[in-house]
């Protein structure tokens, strides 16, 4: 067996990012940026009123003090107008301001009588209300660089100069195999010896939650070749297979055997953790193989634990899973020299271990909030001791 630390590093040595690809702006948030987006245009294209109100010359007004309207101009307006001196015109927010104007009052600051405007405004000033050509970016200019995640106002802020489509990083290809030869779906009854089949739910859950949603999931009974075969198929079909059973040392775990079988490299299997113990991971040139345990709360602490990381540098994400320091709210002493990921609850201030810490049991981490790491090196650990906390909420 290998420490949770050794094996972390082996996942951060061999995960590389997957080849970008361009996709259409519209389907791009959440996705990381594969290359600097630069503007192509200035933004705004134009003069452009901040607000209803009247364009004016400021230095006119000045002059004349009361000013002539001379018709209006709406947004979208395709004319080009030109304002004298002793003129204003009416303007609505986002419409071109007219060559000769150089400032909007709004048009609670004013008074309107036989077409002449009347202005009451202490604070006007020149250039009010107007945004300037380029002012919120100009052409040539870095948009968003290489990197940076996709939030909706960043796809809001690229539609604004007229990009269309990005190069990303994508979501990697999945598939999900569930093995096991006493798993039954839900919906419906259970013969003598069964359980139902979670894994596979939860997982995809979770996946969903990565904006990975179309994952096949593959039964396979308990047997070699079954295994063998499934694997191979989902190996030639995805970046990355997900399996849940069959990695122990039973004599019907056949997931390391199998792997083997497909051209699957090992990069480790058994680590000193608890849940968990029997991981297994593997990789097949840039393909990821991980043979998660069976029991659920194994696969779900795994997956945080090990597969979220691999994800993260496939689609170059920032931690999905942040870690902070905690400290305890309630003694806990450790019954093996092994790293434990306890389910618990982080208050905002302190973090407490659940209890029904069995990994067959998820009652307990359908309440949880983080997993608590307590390192395989330290035994006793005392309310108000810090310790690491990895958020999962």
């Amino acid at each position: 067996m290998i420490s949770v630390t050794e094996a972390k590093n082996m996942i951060r040595a061999n995960a590389t990012a997957l080849t970008p690809v361009t996709i259409p702006l519209q389907q791009a948030v959440g996705r990381v940026l594969a290359a600097d987006v630069t503007a192509f245009t200035d933004i705004p294209a134009f003069e452009q009123s901040a607000m209803d109100g009247y364009a004016l010359s400021f230095a006119g007004y000045e002059l004349h003090k009361t000013l002539t309207i001379q018709g209006e101009v709406p947004a979208g307006a395709p004319e080009s107008l030109v304002l004298q001196a002793n003129q204003a015109i009416r303007i609505f927010t986002g419409a071109p301001v007219p060559a000769g104007a150089d400032t909007v009052v709004m048009q609670e600051k004013v008074e309107v009588k036989n077409g002449q405007l009347h202005i009451a405004d202490d604070q006007l000033k020149p250039g009010l209300n107007v945004r300037l050509i380029g002012s919120e970016i100009k052409a040539g200019e870095l948009m968003l660089a290489k990197g940076d995640k996709l939030t909706p106002a960043a796809v809001g802020f690229l539609a604004t100069t007229g990009v269309s489509e990005v190069l990303v990083y994508p979501t990697p290809v999945m598939s999900i195999i569930v093995t096991g030869n006493e798993l039954q779906q839900p919906g419906k009854a259970l013969l003598h010896g069964q359980v139902y089949e979670c894994n596979s739910f939860q997982l995809r859950a979770a996946l969903q939650l990565l904006q990975i949603v179309e994952v096949p999931v593959f039964e396979a009974k308990d047997d070699l070749q079954v295994v063998k075969d499934t694997l191979k198929y989902a190996l030639d079909n995805s970046d990355v297979v997900l399996l849940t059973g069959g990695v122990s040392v039973g004599n019907y775990d056949f997931v390391p055997e199998a792997a083997a079988a497909c051209g699957v490299v090992t990069l480790f299997h058994k680590l000193k953790q608890r849940p968990g113990k029997p991981l297994f991971v593997g990789t097949k040139g840039k393909k990821w193989v991980f043979g998660l345990p069976g029991n659920p709360s194994s696969v779900l602490t795994c997956f945080y634990e090990y597969v979220i990381p691999a994800l993260e540098q496939l689609m170059q994400l920032k931690p999905v899973v942040p870690g902070i320091k905690v400290p305890l709210s309630k003694a806990w002493s450790k019954t093996a020299a092994l790293t434990f990921f306890l389910k618990g609850y982080y208050d905002g201030q302190t973090v407490a271990p659940l209890d029904s810490q069995e990994s067959y049991r998820l009652r307990s981490f359908a309440m949880a909030n983080c997993l608590v790491v307590l390192p395989e090196e330290k035994m006793e650990y005392a309310v108000g001791e810090e310790v690491e906390v990895h958020l999962i909420s």
